[in-house]
């Protein structure tokens, strides 16, 4: 990698991190805001975030973990839903 290229990594993986903390985001909410991959904001907060600004590498740790630990309760809860409008929608051909 060139330099410019590196700095630009070093400032992505800054800006991801301080998005997760502002936004209490999970992983797959930064990547689509921010228009890269999954992967790629794992490797840029997991391991560059790291290297260039420890401090905030810890907030973000927080964060994800925090995510981590209640993502069965937003999954169960999107379950849930899903299932709700299923019914809304057969009770609605019911009465058609």
């Amino acid at each position: 990698m060139n330099e410019s290229n590196i700095r630009s990594a070093e400032r992505r993986a800054e800006e991801l991190g301080r998005y997760i903390v502002e936004n209490k985001a999970t992983v797959r909410t930064a990547a689509a805001a921010t228009g890269v991959s999954k992967s790629t904001v794992h490797k840029e907060v997991n391991q560059r975030l790291k290297e260039i600004d420890y401090r905030l590498y810890l907030q973000v740790r927080q964060v994800l973990d925090i995510n981590k630990s209640e993502r069965h309760i937003r999954g169960g809860i999107a379950t849930r839903e899903k299932y709700r409008k299923i019914a809304e929608e057969h009770i609605g051909e019911k009465k058609h």
